[in-house]
């Protein structure tokens, strides 16, 4: 037996991203356009970096409140208050080492071996992973694509609970498709959980990038406090912070101590400088998300328009998140293709076949990027799709 077949299946099993490949054979490229990781170019804004400082020189380093310090807690109260007008409860939020970790201990606390997990795909591939990892079954439901945009068959998600079904895991704004939940979708979803005893993780990090409103509609403007509804946020998108590994859940207060024990028994919580960063962006870090979303807007504009005018791609502009997932019909290997156009046009975008089902003719592009870099990108994928 080598050392590789003692490992635990569940971790043994797990499929290699073809996102990452992709990226880690070309990451180095001169000149490429790199528009395949879901981040934007920009760095964490100066007023929140000094934040970390003054903390960090004010001895804040040691360790702290398991379930995040309550300055930040009550930050997040105040944030979703003036945001969806819910009462201010601090006994809701538990500040995680990541929106990933906010998902993997989630999970942890609602699913086991054997257990399924309802997710809608094409969906961020740690999703899935997530759910192996435990010992659940992801149980995948296809969105349907048009060129009206993304859509789901609220039957179809029904129709694939069974007696085994622990969570719903609902990702809107969605990463890669950019669809976006209407909230009569999340109120039928939410009456149908409620019936069966089934609890809903609601993924709302891109709830910020919407592009018809200010907020996507959310499962905050339906839930009682007695709802088995948990929601899974980060700071990494909205304030630019995907390498500090900060993120929080919302979730009823009387599944809290399970949720600090948790945090506990994982990471033993979040650097106190990262809380008292992350508290500053809460508070004044609303002209940089307005800004980060006009240049989202713009650069998905310039870009479906430059696509879609080659007549050589199918796609729905995206109505959230800063995605845009699209296919070349006749190609229909996404992998093969994203490193084809690496090649020839210098410009990297994520495989859909790193998706999961119903993404494996597609291409996704993170379009939150310096203007001129998407401008860039445009002209040179038009020249390749044009030489096709």
């Amino acid at each position: 037996m080598t050392l590789l077949q003692t490992l635990r299946p569940a971790t043994r099993d797990l499929d290699q991203s073809d996102i990452v490949a992709v990226i880690n054979g070309a990451r180095n490229k001169p000149g490429i356009v790199p528009l395949w990781v879901g981040e934007g170019d920009l760095p964490t804004p100066a007023f929140i970096i000094r934040a970390a400082k003054t903390a960090m020189d004010a001895g804040e380093t040691f360790y702290t409140w398991q379930r995040g310090i309550p300055e930040l807690r009550e930050a997040l109260a105040d944030y979703h208050t003036r945001h969806y007008g819910i009462e201010n409860d601090r006994e809701r939020f538990f500040v995680t080492g990541s929106g990933m970790q906010a998902i993997q201990l989630s999970l942890q606390a609602l699913s086991g071996v054997g257990d399924e997990v309802i997710m809608t795909t094409p969906c961020w591939p740690n999703i899935h992973a997530a759910t192996q990892v435990g010992g659940g079954v992801p149980v995948h439901v296809e969105l349907d694509f048009s060129q009206n945009g993304w859509s789901l068959d609220i039957d179809k998600l029904f129709g694939a609970v069974t007696d085994r079904t622990r969570a719903m895991f609902i990702n809107s704004p969605a990463n890669p498709t950019g669809w976006v939940a209407p909230l009569e979708t999340l109120r039928a979803i939410l009456e149908f959980a409620r019936e069966r005893g089934i609890w809903i993780i609601a993924d709302e990090v891109y709830h910020r990038f919407v592009y018809d409103s200010d907020l996507a509609p959310s499962f905050y403007e339906l839930i009682e406090p007695e709802d088995r509804v948990i929601f899974v946020n980060t700071f990494s998108k909205n304030w630019a912070m995907t390498g500090w590994r900060a993120g929080w859940i919302s979730a009823p207060p009387e599944i809290g101590q399970v949720l600090e024990n948790l945090i506990q028994y994982s990471t033993s919580g979040v650097a106190p400088f990262t809380q008292k960063a992350a508290v500053t962006g809460l508070n004044d870090g609303e002209p940089f998300i307005a800004m980060q979303k006009e240049r989202a807007q713009r650069n998905r504009d310039v870009m479906c328009d430059a696509l879609t005018a080659t007549g050589r791609v199918e796609l729905a502009k995206p109505a959230g998140a800063f995605y845009l997932f699209f296919k070349v019909p006749g190609y229909p290997d996404s992998k093969e293709l994203a490193l084809r156009i690496i090649e020839e046009a210098n410009v990297g975008l994520a495989p859909g076949s790193g998706f999961y089902s119903g993404g494996s003719e597609f291409l996704r592009m993170c379009y939150l990027r310096d203007p001129a870099q998407i401008d860039e990108g445009a002209a040179r994928l038009v020249k390749f799709l044009e030489a096709l």
